[in-house]
């Protein structure tokens, strides 16, 4: 029974995808909602100056219609698929209204830094409220052992580190055409299996539900992109992937099964301070996505290569949780 639940929600949420493209791609083009490309990355980019951006609406609508069309069929709403949907349109929000300023205000840089870091601590100040009033386990499990430790209420600065953190690493990786809608898969398909072993029904109808509004997505994102996420989906999955792990109580797995993102934030950060300290690059751009465009290869082939370290990254994290 479970698993046609789990198969009509990744059929669902990708056909919601695919269905909305043809329709959000021309209003967005229509609209001139076309993202400008900084003259600071790679040359070979000024060409997609001008495609659709903010098609994040359409992964964010295909999660919440697919979850919410299966989840009150299967079992009825419950605490976590109200958690998961408020960090999801949360920050979905907030990375609209940060395309909202870059594409129609034109405003390059969109939301200041602390602008934006205002709304994530709103949203992850909301979310830690919410799992205190379900009596939520603030204890932090170390994947592959039995051991725990309980932080109590410290417990709202791991949650608000891994919500904008991660949200933040999503939004980082999101600059070659399919590489956060392919690798969001791979990753929201981990904790969907993960999730489901540990009886954790509403989220893995949730995880699932991502699956198939990024693979739908990736129809038209896919190299040469028809539209772009932007801020509006990377902000959302970033999000959503950090409350995922937060609920499932594999916060540190999160560090494996998001592997990808991880190297994506290390890169800049080991960029920044090579570059402040010894006044010298370590890659030849950051993020590290753009290091091998520049080192010679094809836009496809570095997307590819991540989609397979991030499912390399997704068995182990699944191996440790599941059999060790």
């Amino acid at each position: 029974m479970l698993e046609q639940v789990l198969l009509f929600t990744l059929v669902t949420a990708f056909l919601v995808s695919v269905l909305l493209g043809p329709i959000f791609i021309p209003f967005l083009r229509r609209l001139k909602f076309g993202q400008s490309i900084r003259d600071e990355g790679p040359k070979s980019h000024q060409k997609k100056s001008g495609t659709p951006t903010m098609g994040g609406i359409i992964i964010v609508i295909a999660i919440v219609a697919a979850t919410s069309i299966l989840t009150v069929k299967f079992s009825g709403f419950k605490p976590q698929t109200y958690l998961l949907f408020l960090v999801t349109l949360g920050f979905g929000i907030i990375g609209f209204i940060d395309d909202f300023i870059k594409v129609v205000l034109k405003r390059n840089l969109g939301l200041t830094s602390k602008q934006k870091l205002l709304g994530q601590l709103i949203i992850s100040g909301i979310f830690y409220f919410g799992l205190t009033q379900v009596g939520f386990d603030t204890s932090l499990h170390i994947p592959g052992t039995a051991l725990s430790f309980e932080l109590g209420w410290f417990y709202i600065f791991l949650i608000i580190f891994m919500l904008v953190g991660t949200s933040n690493a999503v939004n980082l990786t999101d600059g070659l055409d399919g590489l956060v809608a392919g690798s969001a898969a791979v990753s929201f398909g981990a904790f969907a299996i993960l999730s489901w072993h540990m009886f954790q029904f509403e989220v893995a109808i949730f995880s699932v539900a991502v699956v198939g509004a990024v693979l739908g997505f990736l129809v038209f994102n896919a190299h040469p992109a028809k539209v772009f996420m932007g801020d509006t989906g990377s902000l959302a999955l970033g999000g959503a992937l950090a409350a995922i792990a937060i609920l499932t109580k594999l916060e540190l797995l999160l560090v494996v099964v998001g592997g990808v993102f991880v190297i994506e934030t290390l890169s800049v950060m080991i960029q920044v301070i090579s570059f402040k300290t010894r006044g010298k690059r370590v890659f030849k751009m950051s993020p590290i996505h753009h290091h091998y465009e520049l080192s010679g290869w094809s836009e496809w082939r570095v997307v590819v290569t991540f989609w397979v370290v991030g499912l390399l990254f997704a068995a182990i994290g699944i191996y440790l949780e599941v059999w060790s």
